[in-house]
């Protein structure tokens, strides 16, 4: 029996404004069946986005959503679980969205290890306004702010992530939808700050101004720098330069959540009784 995605979205905001073969339609769909397989009621599920082409999301979405300013998605979304900590909540942002303007509240969203789902679209360019260099370009690629090729090094979203605190990091792909889907799945039901770096084509603003101006040529380029993490585990660190792992790549299921921690807070304070921060270790 086919997949019911129509009970998910708002249909009358289809079709989709994204290119033609964009990944991001591929991520969605990931979306909602991880959703379904969480079992999760629409009505308890708020998706934040910002500025970008992730930021149609929360348009498509037949749930609670709100389409935030630029880089300020995980501000918003960390009121709304404040507010609302027995709700799911799912962060979705770009590579320039979430790690430059924006780069800020995600390593304090991680850092706080707030219970929120993140998930990262990573196309590695700017592309909704047409191709300037974001912070996870490749050295040497062509954008319209380096038409020389781009200088500046790049960010490994994950490794940031992990140093900045959150307790469930994982990296996925469009190539492998139903990888993905599992992947949000185990994030979803950790108890803390889950982040997804998710891997994306984006052939017409990335691809075609460098040598990849077809769909297929841009995953191809993104299949050939990615592998299982077992696989990445067994290379030498000469074979692993420019070569990023798949999986789940960092997981602790000690840390506290931060909306309990602030509940502990919330006690003490009515009760006018110490904080036992032993229990927040």
């Amino acid at each position: 029996m086919a997949f019911n995605y129509d009970k998910y979205l708002r249909t009358d905001k289809m079709p989709t404004l994204w290119c033609w073969g964009c990944g991001d339609g591929v991520i969605l769909k990931a979306l909602i069946r991880a959703i379904d397989t969480m079992g999760w009621d629409m009505n308890d599920v708020c998706v934040v986005s910002g500025i970008g082409c992730s930021g149609r999301f929360s348009g498509y979405l037949d749930c609670n959503t709100i389409h935030t300013t630029h880089g300020r998605a995980v501000a918003y979304a960390t009121g709304v679980k404040m507010a609302n900590p027995d709700k799911h909540v799912i962060v979705v942002t770009g590579d320039g969205d979430g790690l430059a303007i924006g780069g800020n509240h995600t390593i304090h969203g991680c850092r706080r290890n707030i219970g929120l789902n993140h998930i990262l679209i990573n196309n590695f360019i700017y592309a909704l306004t047409n191709s300037q260099t974001s912070p996870t370009t490749p050295k040497g690629m062509w954008t319209v702010t380096a038409q020389y090729g781009n200088i500046d090094p790049s960010f490994d979203a994950c490794k940031l992530a992990t140093a900045a605190g959150a307790s469930f990091v994982a990296r996925g792909s469009v190539i492998e939808p139903e990888k993905l889907t599992k992947l949000f799945v185990e994030g979803f039901s950790h108890d803390g700050y889950s982040f997804f770096d998710v891997f994306s084509n984006c052939h017409i603003n990335l691809g075609r101004k460098n040598k990849m101006g077809e769909a297929v040529k841009n995953l191809e380029w993104i299949k050939g720098r990615t592998t299982s993490k077992v696989k990445f585990d067994m290379l030498s660190d000469e074979e692993k330069k420019g070569i990023f792992p798949l999986g789940v790549l960092h997981k602790d299921k000690e840390k506290i959540e931060y909306t309990k921690a602030y509940d502990k807070v919330r006690k003490a304070a009515m009760s006018n009784e110490a904080i036992n921060f032993e229990e927040l270790a």
